[in-house]
């Protein structure tokens, strides 16, 4: 069956999300834990997609992420996330993590991801989304290199 939803442009779902370091987020090193940053870029993937979307959704694969700084107790997090492409049931969405030191006002790029989310119906099940509407050059080219990623996927679970 034809997704017979509107475009839905991916300004409309972009989600930007900040949270504080706390105490309890870090090892002994003072540096934050690997899983309480990749736990917020699933929450703000998953808003991201929810308001894509307008249903609930899973979380499918977090195919990619990779951390490049640490980022240490006291300082700010501030994710955004985004879009980069959608099939029938499920889309792929991007997430920047930048930290904030409050001490020096220096931000710097900390990890990034990209995660996959299905829609959900009432049942439970898999269930078809609005197709993304790309308008900006750096949208296309994101939205390209997912499909590609997409493709990759795909052949990894032999489909």
């Amino acid at each position: 069956m034809a997704n017979t939803k509107s475009e839905r442009p991916v300004a409309e779902s972009q989600t930007m999300m900040t949270e504080m370091v706390l105490p309890q987020h870090t090892n002994a090193l003072g540096s934050v834990f690997g899983g309480v940053i990749m736990s917020w870029i699933d929450i703000c993937g998953a808003i991201t997609a929810q308001r894509h979307s307008r249903l609930p959704v899973v979380t499918a694969s977090i195919d990619y992420l990779q951390f490049v700084q640490p980022v240490f107790i006291g300082w700010t997090v501030n994710l955004k996330a985004s879009v980069n492409y959608v099939g029938k049931t499920s889309m792929e969405v991007g997430v920047r993590v930048d930290a904030e030191n409050p001490r020096t006002g220096e931000t710097f790029h900390t990890a990034s991801a990209y995660l996959s989310f299905v829609a959900l119906d009432a049942e439970k099940k898999p269930t078809s989304i609005a197709p993304l509407k790309v308008e900006t050059e750096a949208e296309k080219r994101r939205y390209e290199d997912a499909k590609k990623r997409r493709e990759a996927r795909l052949k990894l679970r032999g489909r």
